[in-house]
């Protein structure tokens, strides 16, 4: 079994965290326990959960985490539109880390749906 960081989705998330922590830094100081805590914690709860899903023994447990990931994902788009809308990112920034999200997003959806395919079917 592979260790969860050679999973490219994970590999990809942490891409996405690590801009987001940069991205932060320049928001407003006003923001540091608000909108820049928010969006830090659900960016990196989406590496967290793809990390502990990969370590569960069942395949139902692991897609389980990889929803919670993809929600912690989900909830990092709306701190995005919420950066744009406060005007602390353009259009052009906030493009960027939406395709980001949009290739992560996908990543996710795939990896749950081939772990959903690994459970063994029911017979009758």
């Amino acid at each position: 079994m592979k260790a969860f960081t050679d999973l490219e989705v994970w590999q990809r998330s942490r891409v996405l965290r690590n801009d987001i922590s940069q991205l932060t830094k320049s928001f407003p100081s006003e923001e540091k326990y608000r909108l820049s805590d928010q969006i830090i914690r659900s960016s990196r709860s989406v590496g967290n959960n793809i990390a502990e899903g990969h370590g569960r023994f069942h395949y139902i447990d692991s897609s389980r985490f990889l929803i919670t990931a993809r929600g912690s994902l989900i909830e990092t788009l709306d701190h995005l539109i919420v950066a744009l809308d406060e005007k602390y990112i353009t259009e052009e920034i906030f493009n960027k880390f939406k395709g980001d999200y949009e290739t992560c997003l996908r990543m996710l959806n795939g990896y749950i749906t081939y772990l959903r395919n690994q459970q063994p079917q029911k017979n009758g």
